[in-house]
């Protein structure tokens, strides 16, 4: 028994379709371009269409509205939060700016206060030094006059030895001392 190889029965079943197509086939003509058959290409047209449509209204439009609504709903509840959200931020700068208002006015306060009482210190510790320049004035003038009484009266003394050395080297006596001293407090007073 002979077989034929693949290829060989390929192309006999190759030239049968093409035999058959023949017969078929009447001048050639490619089916679809045949006016023979337009009238049941548009029948199949218009079923294929119609269950399309039926397709696509019941099934596929209704899953696109649902989905188109889910996300304008949810496309809706964001702009709301995002609306509240910024509402909320708007409130938090005006407190924000009400408190920085605040703290500039208390901190202004308190400079002033700090100012106030570092002027009062001053002007405290101003007079302390003050009254202890004039005690200390008070005491030095005392002791200036407290000198200028002892050099006063050293001078007295001086005064009454000197003008009676120089009585005594002029008239080469001897002069007593309260006549000397009389003499002194005359040209004093």
């Amino acid at each position: 028994m002979f077989v034929a190889p693949a290829f060989a029965q390929e192309s006999t079943e190759t030239e049968q379709h093409t035999e058959t197509g023949a017969e078929h086939g009447a001048e050639g003509i490619f089916p679809p371009f045949d006016s023979s058959t337009y009238a049941s290409q548009l029948l199949w047209l218009a079923i294929t269409f119609g269950l399309f449509y039926l397709f696509l209204n019941k099934v596929v439009l209704p899953r696109i509205g649902g989905i188109l609504e889910v996300r304008s709903g949810r496309i809706a509840q964001d702009l709301d939060q995002a609306a509240k959200l910024k509402e909320e931020a708007d409130a938090a700068v005006a407190a924000y700016e009400q408190e920085l208002a605040d703290a500039r006015s208390k901190a202004n306060t308190i400079g002033q206060e700090a100012r106030d009482s570092a002027k009062a210190e001053a002007e405290a510790e101003r007079r302390k030094v003050e009254a202890a320049l004039e005690s200390q004035l008070a005491e030095a003038e005392a002791r200036i006059a407290l000198i200028k009484d002892a050099a006063m009266r050293d001078v007295g003394q001086i005064a009454e030895e000197t003008a009676g050395l120089i009585v005594q080297e002029l008239v080469g006596a001897k002069v007593e001392k309260s006549a000397v001293s009389a003499a002194v407090r005359a040209a004093k007073g």
